[in-house]
């Protein structure tokens, strides 16, 4: 599978995390502010956007969420 098939899926993990939770991008950056870390809604949005995001952001997002589990596989 090429990057961009592997982008596509961690952005979508990403955003059905954050749907599932109601939760938007201004709120998002709020949490991960609580954490320590500092990203504008704007630049999470544009991060989210493109899918292309470290390990780091995306695992960081997941704590702020409180996103315990994660499946990586449908069914």
């Amino acid at each position: 599978m090429p990057d961009s098939e592997w982008q596509a899926r961690v952005k979508g993990m990403l955003k059905a995390e954050l749907k599932r939770r109601n939760i938007s991008y201004k709120q998002l950056a709020e949490r991960l502010e609580d954490l320590g870390v500092h990203d504008s809604e704007r630049n999470i949005n544009n991060k989210v956007s493109r899918g292309g995001f470290t390990a780091v952001f995306f695992v960081q997002c997941l704590v702020a969420i409180g996103c315990s589990t994660l499946r990586l596989e449908d069914g």
